[in-house]
């Protein structure tokens, strides 16, 4: 009987050893990775629960990193990296088991996120790309795009991996992502990873995870929406297939441009931006700054729906480390929802993000914005936050449209003053209470400042 024990032990034991989970490493974590420089990032895999990992970096090959996983095989542990530079490399070793990641880079990690306007890509046909795939080849700058998924549980990964910026990889990934990340290359000679996370068509609600919507007036909020046949529009599915996988990765900050898909309910969209940037910098355990971009002019939203969804994406901006950009004057055709000047609109907002966040003080960032507005008889008198007085291209100011007591706008006659003041009227409100600025659908600016960038839409009422 104890002969027999004893076989059956020395044949069960070796199962029970190769039944232990073997040394793995997220996607995100492979070869040509770029990851944040000069700053404390997460490691973390699988590996058998009863053995410690054991971390090797090339830039200290002399201090040996251990971390022990839990008991559902997960680890996690926190590194020194060094300045931006490299190529390095990392080693683990769990066991007799060794993984080698190479070709490491230290620099500047940025995600790309949203919907079909950031998913737009060279193969979309950009008109101001220009030869870009002659001349795109760098070394320095690198792509992760995540495959698209969607979950409805929290996924530990995603499918991916590093590729180096060539004619190849750069035709499948965001253009507005390549061109942002190809302006901050050229002014911080750094290297620059991009992580790219979107879905043409995506509902905001989909982008943000699930305890968020436990409030009852944003589970309200995220249950209004109806089906779509370009994406899946189920709360959280998208953050947890596309998000939660890289939410231990260590980021600069994010770029989105989405919301095109919310405008059904643009009065909501303020509330669910702001649950989702909140969400996401908990997420990542990082405050990182988070640059949008307002929705283009478009002629098909109903009634002024996409007025309204950018005048809600502007209430983002009362949180803090947040950034705007607004493009109205970036667009060809206001009856394609997809407009074709994506290298603009990535110097725009590069050029945003740079001033803010990496002092370059030369570069005039800012756009014009209203400051506030005084009533003199039948003309209201506006004054405007700007570098210098505006100016105007065409033949007149447009896009201005003022009411009275009775709240029905008119299209408005607009003066620029000595002093920098806009005086709007019309002969038909003898007595204005309010005005709007490009508060259409498809109304494109003509104001612009001494930077060329244009007068941010807005409205002067509440109504």
């Amino acid at each position: 009987m104890k002969r027999f024990i004893f076989i059956l032990l020395s044949v069960s034991l070796p199962i029970l050893v190769v039944a232990q989970p073997s040394l793995k490493l997220p996607s995100i974590l492979s070869n040509h990775a770029v990851m944040q420089a000069n700053s404390n990032v997460k490691l973390w895999g699988w590996a058998a629960c009863t053995i410690p990992v054991k971390i090797v970096c090339s830039w200290s090959p002399t201090d040996t990193i251990t971390a022990m996983p839990c008991k559902d095989c997960s680890w996690k542990v926190t590194v020194k990296t060094p300045q931006a530079g490299g190529p390095y490399s990392m080693e683990f070793f769990s066991g007799n088991e060794k993984v080698i990641i190479r070709d490491l880079l230290m620099g500047n990690v940025w995600l790309c996120s949203g919907q079909s306007n950031m998913a737009f890509s060279y193969d979309w046909g950009d008109l101001d790309a220009g030869d870009i795939l002659q001349s795109c080849k760098n070394n320095f700058i690198r792509f992760f795009q995540i495959q698209q998924g969607f979950n409805d549980y929290p996924s530990a990964d995603c499918k991916g991996e590093w590729v180096v910026c060539d004619s190849t990889s750069m035709k499948n990934f965001s253009l507005i992502g390549y061109f942002f990340g190809s302006e901050l290359y050229k002014y911080l000679k750094q290297p620059i990873g991009l992580i790219g996370s979107y879905w043409s068509g995506s509902c905001i609600q989909s982008w943000i995870p699930q305890y968020v919507f436990k409030d009852t007036v944003l589970q309200r909020l995220g249950d209004d929406i109806l089906p779509m046949i370009w994406s899946p529009v189920a709360l959280s599915v998208l953050y947890n297939a596309m998000i939660n996988p890289i939410v231990n990765y260590k980021i600069a900050g994010n770029i989105w441009y989405q919301g095109e898909s919310n405008t059904d309910h643009p009065q909501y969209y303020g509330s669910l931006f702001k649950a989702l940037i909140l969400s996401w910098r908990k997420s990542f355990h990082n405050e990182f700054p988070f640059y949008f971009i307002q929705i283009a002019p478009w002629s098909g939203y109903q009634g002024i729906n996409g007025a309204l969804l950018r005048e809600q994406q502007a209430t983002a901006l009362s949180l803090p480390k947040t950034g705007m950009i607004t493009i109205g004057d970036l667009v060809e055709d206001t009856t394609n929802i997809h407009p074709k000047l994506k290298r603009a609109v990535a110097e725009r907002l590069s050029n945003l993000v740079l001033s803010e966040m990496y002092n370059a003080d030369s570069l005039q960032a800012y756009q014009p914005h209203f400051s506030f507005m005084k009533i003199k008889k039948n003309k209201a008198i506006l004054t405007i936050a700007s570098i210098r007085k505006l100016t105007f291209r065409g033949q007149t100011i447009h896009c201005f449209q003022i009411a009275g007591q009775d709240k029905v706008y008119y299209s408005a006659e607009a003066e620029i003053q000595k002093d920098g003041t806009i005086v709007v009227s019309a002969r038909q409100v003898k007595c204005p209470v309010a005005v709007r600025y490009c508060f259409t659908n498809a109304a494109m600016p003509n104001l612009f400042d001494i930077n060329g960038l244009p007068l941010v839409p807005f409205r002067t009422d509440h109504w």
